[in-house]
């Protein structure tokens, strides 16, 4: 039975089956992405919403996003088109736009201060792809593509993708084992490389969203940024971290929002040891 390799998953699959994410399917005995060039948002974005604090600030970039996921944090932000069954209804409802025809709108907007694509709104290395595939006619273009994704993708889709990717925000969930396995079903380990491999090739910054009670602590918060310095001075660059605060959302919809004293609280004691960090959502 084929094997997906897009991810720490390595889903079996079998034929005219859909994986876990939602979005890798199988398809005459190889794995292909079942959502290339399916969108179901489009939106000229602040680049700094992404957000990046640091990478050409004040300008403008073309936002693209389909659908799936291969997490399951249950305070997902866009579930609507991440893996809730709404989510996996956008299979059939989701518009198909071929990589040039993207970059052909990313290039029209470029009087409104756009500087290319970015990648975001549901987890893009599901259907990596098509990222690498319209980043390069991007590039090729003369114009800049951003990746934003939760870093959970293998060495070897980073290595089809980063020739074409500027920057990315990669979201860095909590700095425990437990927190990765256990509430979001993911893997910190692949996380954690995957950041490293990215900083090899492009500009990084990282988020992370504070979720009352699970990774709230001052005790993770210096040992997430203890970890980052350290990349930092391996690297020779700078590492911008957003701390980001929570809104109920999804399956948290009844839980109170992150308080602000809290974000100010983890900013400070990220400020311990690095230069760049930035509150988010307050």
């Amino acid at each position: 039975m084929p094997q997906c390799d897009a991810c720490f998953r390595r889903c079996k699959i079998e034929e005219g089956a859909i994986g876990f994410c939602g979005a890798r399917a199988c398809r005459g005995g190889k794995i292909v992405a079942d959502n290339y060039g399916k969108l179901t948002a489009l939106a000229l974005d602040p680049i700094e919403k992404k957000p990046l604090k640091m990478f050409m600030p004040g300008k403008m970039v073309l936002s693209v996003g389909s659908y799936g996921c291969n997490l399951r944090c249950p305070f997902c932000q866009n579930s609507g088109i991440s893996w809730s069954q709404e989510a996996f209804g956008y299979r059939k409802a989701a518009q198909t736009y071929a990589p040039e025809e993207i970059v052909k709108s990313a290039l029209g907007l470029r009087g409104r201060g756009n500087i290319g694509l970015a990648f975001t709104y549901n987890e893009p290395l599901v259907g990596w792809e098509f990222v690498r595939d319209a980043a390069k006619l991007c590039k090729e273009a003369g114009m800049k593509s951003v990746l934003v994704t939760n870093g959970t993708g293998s060495l070897k889709v980073l290595q089809e993708i980063k020739p074409y990717i500027d920057a990315m925000n990669i979201d860095l969930k909590s700095f425990s084992e437990n927190f990765y396995k256990d509430f979001i079903g993911g893997d910190l380990r692949m996380t954690k490389d995957f950041i490293r491999g990215a900083l090899d090739s492009c500009y990084v910054e990282l988020t992370t969203l504070i979720i009352p009670g699970k990774n709230d602590s001052d005790e993770e918060m210096r040992s997430l940024c203890a970890w980052v310095a350290g990349l930092e001075k391996e690297f020779g660059k700078k590492i911008p971290l957003h701390i980001t605060r929570f809104f109920p959302r999804f399956n948290f919809a009844d839980c109170d929002p992150t308080p602000v004293s809290k974000i100010r609280r983890l900013v400070e004691v990220a400020k311990e040891r690095l230069e760049f960090v930035f509150a988010g959502n307050v």
